[in-house]
């Protein structure tokens, strides 16, 4: 599926203007990317001409999950997804919000794949491996099978949310599916997928990737295959709740007066200090994130955090 078929040579930016996004909301966007990138504001004009440029083909794969990491890129704030990101790639397979369905869909897929100038290839959700994949089937075919056949291929991989980067739910005790991580289940394949983690993670941790790609920039990532640039720091090193923390300043319940005034949650089982991400600093929909909300933490970026950072909530 294309998006904006027929639109000829129109640039990117007249794309967007033509689906009623003005330049001084694309670049506050752009801001935004650049600021999570850690690239600082005044490289959003890089950003912009990433994201104007030539629309990279983008395959994208669902396995084992819920879904929750596309419901969250499509809520997408200001710019809205269907305004922005796809007419600024060229997402050409997506099962959940494509038009076409059986041979249509399958044939979207094949084309994508072939495409000559390479595609990008993200993946969400775990890969069920136990009895040969058995446990996951789309259109007659394994998750494990379809994605052994195309990520290979891809010139880069993503992994969008926990799921896909370590296995997340899927992959807790007993795991009665294999269910594992792409770089995990394809290693032998030599597949070295990008983790954006988190359940789900934030979007603009995505854009922000596939601009680096675009860009040609090196992205650095962790041990864990996660880009440092979003996910370098401790949560507990960027929460606005740090300076209670050093106070010895902990909330005693979620309904005391405590909380409600900002204490730290890690009596009440905040999983911050051992969870890596950006959260406090770029903000779910531009406006909030589970901490400054009142809830703790649960490590949901870090490997096997249903098992290991479990119960969520202590009293």
């Amino acid at each position: 599926m294309r998006i904006a078929v027929g639109l000829g040579k129109q640039s990117g930016e007249e794309r967007l203007e033509r689906q009623g996004v003005s330049r001084r909301d694309f670049m506050k966007f752009c801001t935004a990317v650049a600021v999570t990138m850690g690239m600082g504001p005044a490289f959003a004009p890089e950003v912009a001409a990433a994201l104007t440029g030539r629309r990279p083909s983008v395959v994208y794969l669902h396995a084992a999950e819920c879904t929750g990491c596309s419901e969250a890129v499509l809520r997408t704030y200001k710019p809205f997804i269907d305004s922005l990101i796809l007419d600024t790639i060229s997402l050409d397979y997506h099962e959940t919000i494509m038009a076409a369905a059986g041979d249509a869909a399958e044939d979207a897929l094949h084309k994508a794949v072939a495409d000559p100038n390479g595609f990008i290839c993200i993946v969400e959700g775990a890969i069920p491996t136990a009895q040969d994949g058995k446990f996951g089937y789309i259109s007659g075919h394994t998750m494990y099978d379809i994605c052994k056949g195309i990520l290979p291929k891809a010139k880069a991989v993503i992994c969008m949310g926990t799921c896909a980067c370590f296995g997340g739910v899927q992959a807790a005790a007993p795991n009665p599916t294999g269910a594992k991580g792409v770089n995990d289940a394809y290693a032998e394949l030599g597949v070295k997928a990008i983790n954006i983690a988190g359940c789900p993670p934030n979007p603009l941790n995505l854009v922000g990737t596939i601009v680096a790609l675009l860009r040609g920039q090196e992205i650095k990532v962790d041990e864990l295959g996660r880009p440092e640039m979003f996910f370098k720091h401790t949560v507990h090193d960027l929460c606005e709740r740090r300076k209670h923390f050093d106070a010895g300043e902990f909330a005693p319940s979620f309904n005391s007066e405590e909380a409600r005034k900002g204490w730290c949650l890690y009596d009440l089982g905040c999983k911050g200090p051992q969870t890596y991400n950006n959260c406090p600093k770029v903000l779910f929909n531009e406006t909030n994130w589970p901490v400054a909300a009142g809830h703790p933490c649960i490590g949901c970026s870090e490997p096997g955090f249903w098992d290991d950072l479990s119960p969520f909530y202590q009293n």
